[in-house]
C-alpha cells in the first residue's frame, strides 16, 4: 500500500493533483481543505495517502494531516458511503468541524455539504458517535468546574449533549452546582 508521497507539485485540477515523484507521475485525488494548502506548481509537496482498489478503478486519495486521513478512513467504513462521498465531506467540512458537528450530533451542518441529505447525515452522525468527536465532549473545554459537573449530571439523566449544553448556557454563571442542575431540570422540563 502506498501510505505517502513526496515529490514535486507538477499539476492542480480540482479535487485532483499530480504529484512527480523522481519521475514517476502519481494522480491524488484531494478534499478541498487540502487543495487550498498546497504549495505552488513545481515546489515540493508532501501527502499522506489511502489506496482504493476497486474492480474498475485504483484510486489514490491525499491528504495535508493524519487527522484528515484517520477521518477519512472512518467515513468509508461506514455502510454506504464511499470514497468520492467522504471525499465530498472532507471537501465541504474540515476534519474538526465534522468532529465538532458528530460531538454536537448536528446534523444541520452536514446537510449543507453537497449530496448529503437529512437521512444521510443522521446515519453519519449515529455511526460515527463515540468514533469521532467524543474527544471534545459537549463545549466542556469552556466552561467553569460547576458547568462541567451539572453538565455531567444531566448527561448522567439521560439528557443527549445538545440539550445538557442549551440548559447550560441558560444558567446563570455563579449559580452551584446542586442549584444549577435543579434550574437546567426545570428548564428541560418545559
Amino acid at each position: 500500500m502506498i501510505g505517502k508521497l513526496s515529490g514535486i507539485l507538477s499539476e492542480k485540477n480540482p479535487p485532483q493533483v499530480l504529484v512527480d515523484c523522481n519521475g514517476v507521475g502519481y494522480e491524488v485525488d484531494v478534499p478541498m481543505s487540502t487543495f487550498y494548502n498546497l504549495p505552488a506548481n513545481g515546489e515540493k509537496v508532501s501527502l499522506l495517502t489511502h489506496f482504493v482498489v476497486r474492480e474498475d478503478a485504483q484510486i489514490l486519495f491525499g491528504f495535508g494531516t493524519a487527522s484528515e486521513r484517520a477521518t477519512f478512513r472512518l467515513l468509508i467504513k461506514i455502510s454506504g458511503v464511499g470514497p468520492r462521498m467522504a471525499l465530498g465531506i472532507l471537501s465541504g467540512l474540515s476534519a474538526d468541524e465534522l468532529a465538532r458537528a458528530v460531538s454536537d450530533q448536528d446534523a444541520g451542518r452536514l446537510t449543507k455539504v453537497p449530496g448529503i441529505g437529512k437521512k444521510t447525515a443522521e446515519r453519519l452522525l449515529l455511526e460515527l458517535k463515540g468514533k469521532l468527536g467524543a474527544d471534545l465532549g459537549p463545549n466542556l473545554f469552556a466552561t467553569p468546574d460547576h458547568q462541567t459537573d451539572i453538565l455531567q449530571a444531566l448527561l448522567a439523566l439521560g439528557y443527549n449533549d445538545k440539550e445538557a449544553a442549551a440548559a447550560l448556557k441558560a444558567l446563570p454563571a455563579e449559580v452551584g452546582v446542586s442549584d444549577g442542575i435543579k434550574l437546567a431540570l426545570k428548564a428541560l422540563a418545559k
